[in-house]
């Protein structure tokens, strides 16, 4: 395994010390976290009761040595308008986050690891359901 993009519901899970997570992430050469991921994480602690806390763990996580911060490029928002004209065309629209989620999953050519159901309607991404 080389990349590993973890989903929003994925960094909680492996915060929380889920062990298919945690094994994941433990054989993956590198993990990418895409700035649309951290942007809801970071909604969810500032929404949360221990937001400081929270954050703090995130950006010492994000510093992490093998752990990939992806901001959204040009690459990335082509990716983008691709997935979400293909899913158009199929009727199978899902969350425009989650899109901008799998264009940087396609971009770095990583696992997704999520367990967002919907991810598998999009051609192409190599996703890992959250188990």
């Amino acid at each position: 395994m080389v990349n590993v993009l973890l989903d929003t519901n994925a960094y909680s899970a492996m915060r929380r010390g889920h062990p298919f997570v945690l094994d994941r992430v433990q054989r993956a050469e590198t993990l990418c976290m895409s700035s649309v991921v951290v942007g809801e994480i970071l909604f969810g602690f500032r929404a949360g009761s221990r937001a400081q806390r929270n954050i703090s763990v995130l950006e010492a996580f994000l510093a992490s040595p093998g752990v990939r911060f992806l901001p959204v490029t040009l690459t990335t928002a082509d990716r983008y308008s691709r997935i979400a004209v293909a899913l158009r065309r199929k009727g199978t629209p899902i969350p425009t986050n989650d899109i901008w989620i799998a264009a940087h999953a396609l971009e770095t050519g990583g696992d997704l690891l999520s367990a967002d159901q919907h991810f598998r309607h999009i051609d192409g991404l190599a996703w890992v359901e959250l188990q």
